[in-house]
């Protein structure tokens, strides 16, 4: 099983602005959070933690790696969407026809970003890689990858991501088959 872990809370995400490859350090409640998913997964006793490269994802899993004794794997497939020029902006702030396209098409890529169909190529590599092999993996990621990962277990195509919304400080579970155990359980 994978069970997927958002990141903590962070001033970027609470504001409501797009937030990928800039990083930016959880706030006093993403701390909070991150500990409470460290207690909640313990008993999970999972055989590998693994972290998007990105600070705010690091500092979620690195409670639940001392919890469970473990060490902190970094993964770049696990990496949050590009936003490029848009990195930092407001989502409502972008024309709204520009935002329809987005939906649409899976292709679509913000200015100097990535698509989410490349995340959900990335995504399910390591989902494939990863599911059943290794007993139980905790992977501390960000919306659009794990969205992207929903997607794959569904079947579905890449644009369904936008129809999710994903809560910082949930967890996802993804069984082999693959199977949706569950989407988006908050810890508080």
């Amino acid at each position: 099983m994978i069970v997927f872990v958002r990141h903590g809370e962070t001033v970027p995400n609470r504001e409501g602005r797009l937030l990928g490859w800039v990083d930016a350090p959880l706030t006093e409640v993403g701390r909070r959070q991150a500990e409470q998913l460290a207690a909640r997964l313990r008993d999970l006793a999972p055989a590998a933690v693994v972290s998007s490269p990105l600070g705010r994802a690091r500092e979620t899993a690195a409670p639940i790696a001392a919890a469970v004794g473990g060490e902190v794997e970094i993964d770049d497939r696990l990496i949050e969407i590009d936003y490029g020029e848009w990195d930092g902006r407001p989502l409502v702030e972008l024309p709204s026809d520009v935002v329809a396209r987005w939906r649409r098409d899976a292709d679509f890529a913000p200015p100097g970003g990535e698509s989410l169909r490349r995340v959900g190529g990335r995504v399910a590599g390591f989902c494939e890689e990863r599911l059943g092999r290794d007993g139980v993996v905790v992977a501390v990621s960000h919306v659009s990858p794990i969205k992207a990962a929903v997607c794959w277990t569904l079947g579905v195509g890449d644009q369904l991501a936008w129809r999710m919304r994903l809560d910082v400080a949930s967890i996802t579970r993804i069984a082999a088959g693959p199977v949706l155990l569950s989407f988006n359980e908050n810890v508080l």
